[in-house]
């Protein structure tokens, strides 16, 4: 059963995409679904390293500047990140504020920072009726990033302190 928490991050939750425990997360992808052009939903995945949460109402997301989901972001301005782990579903649905903005260090990566603000926060708990059943596992890929190499450096720079054109 899915229930809104509101229009902001929890405390939990702002904790979990604030890259203070990182190491912990490494190998862990996030589903992030924005809409193309024909109105359907356009998934890619991302990791801890590409998300972080500046506040209840902030994240940063870096990714393909010139990717699809990029393209959708900047042409309907919305998102939604999905954490589905076995402590917890939730869906942050969120709204381009800038972006893509340029990666120092990651321009020939062709890697771009947007600035998305969380306009609602669901939570998918179990309902009584289905016996407790729950997620067992999260989406994992290997090898996880020792964040030493270029893509990780300059992800990690981008994503340091939220920004915006003025």
């Amino acid at each position: 059963m899915t229930r809104s928490l509101g229009g902001a991050l929890t405390p939990a939750l702002v904790a979990r995409l604030s890259q203070r425990d990182l190491a912990s997360r490494l190998g862990l992808a996030l589903p992030f679904v924005t809409v193309d052009a024909d109105g359907r939903p356009h998934p890619m995945l991302v990791s801890y390293v590409e998300v972080r949460a500046y506040d209840a109402g902030t994240l940063g997301l870096v990714i393909g500047a010139r990717s699809r989901s990029a393209r959708n972001l900047v042409e309907r301005g919305t998102g939604t990140l999905l954490i589905v782990e076995p402590d917890l579903t939730a869906y942050v649905k969120t709204r381009a504020l800038d972006g893509p903005l340029p990666v120092p260090g990651g321009g020939e990566l062709g890697l771009g920072y947007f600035l998305l603000a969380v306009e609602d926060v669901l939570e998918d708990a179990t309902a009584e009726w289905e016996g407790g059943m729950r997620m067992t596992g999260a989406l994992r890929y290997a090898p996880a990033p020792t964040l030493a190499e270029p893509w990780a450096r300059a992800t990690l720079a981008a994503l340091a302190e939220p920004r915006a054109r003025a």
